[in-house]
């Protein structure tokens, strides 16, 4: 049986979310645009990081996790060189891993109001 890309686009996500509260990413939060029309994605996962080396750490471990629990390579990457904000993109899911004050300024989530949002909380 094939799965359908929802259940693909979703499990992805929540893998990305996984890897990132792995190396304790702050304010992770989901937005889903699936129901957004011209949206570029199903979703955006975004968190933000006091420091270039956990932004570098995160990104690691958002490829090497996806990569052994679902077998997805990403589509295009940048950003990894300053880790001000790094893009990861999954086609289907886009990760945003920014530095505390790059996240501010961009605002993501009030450019993307309309998109379901959820916010993932570090439990230890």
């Amino acid at each position: 049986m094939v799965k359908q890309k929802k259940d693909d686009s979703t499990s992805l996500m929540h893998r990305v979310v996984e890897a990132m509260q792995d190396k304790k990413a702050k304010n992770i939060t989901s937005l889903d645009l699936r129901k957004i029309s011209n949206s570029v994605t199903d979703y955006f996962v975004i968190c933000d990081v006091p420091s270039k080396i956990q932004a570098g750490a995160i990104f690691d471990n958002v490829l090497e996790f996806v990569k052994k629990e679902t077998g997805s390579n990403p589509y295009h990457k940048e950003g990894v060189e300053n880790a001000e904000w790094i893009l990861i993109d999954y086609v289907d899911v886009v990760v945003h891993i920014f530095q505390e004050d790059t996240r501010k300024f961009y605002n993501l989530e009030d450019l993307w109001a309309d998109a379901g949002r959820k916010e993932y909380h570090y439990t230890e």
